[in-house]
């Protein structure tokens, strides 16, 4: 009888930990720009959106371009370093994301096969902010670098 709870206490301990590692990047993530070192030729997303979609993640993406004017994009996939279409995006037409650990996401956004930018996400310890640095290169090729903070809502 002791040999069952043991095992039962460490199955539901395992998934339970499973579940928290999956569930830390989902959810509603507000930039914070006063934390935040943007480039002005870098867009801007104010609003990240992770959600559980049958076995993949959406993530949606509100913000502006360099411009000022509104951007929304969507990115259906799995994190397996695989290309999935983005819409919505004049920058990128295909977004990848690799796990890297439990608290960090590597992603590449690509163009026409091309790669457009790279970016480094990472979740706080107690999942209330994460900080994206994303590197890319501008409109006459010059590379930009830009450090986002994002507050969990």
């Amino acid at each position: 009888m002791k040999i069952k709870l043991i095992v039962l206490l460490l199955t539901f301990s395992f998934v339970a930990a499973l579940c928290h590692s999956a569930d830390i990047h989902m959810g509603k993530w507000k930039l914070n720009e006063s934390k935040s070192k943007i480039d002005p030729a870098m867009q801007k997303k104010t609003m990240i959106i992770y959600e559980a979609e049958g076995v993949n993640v959406k993530i949606t993406m509100d913000g502006v371009d360099a411009a000022g004017k509104a951007t929304h994009n969507e990115w259906i996939g799995k994190f397996d370093g695989k290309d999935y279409p983005v819409t919505g995006d004049p920058t990128s037409d295909m977004r990848s994301y690799t796990k890297v650990d439990d608290h960090t996401l590597h992603a590449i956004a690509k163009k026409e096969g091309k790669t457009t930018t790279d970016v480094h996400i990472v979740v706080a310890a107690d999942g209330k902010s994460r900080t994206v640095t994303s590197t890319g290169t501008d409109s006459k090729g010059k590379k930009i670098t830009s450090v986002f903070v994002y507050d969990k809502q």
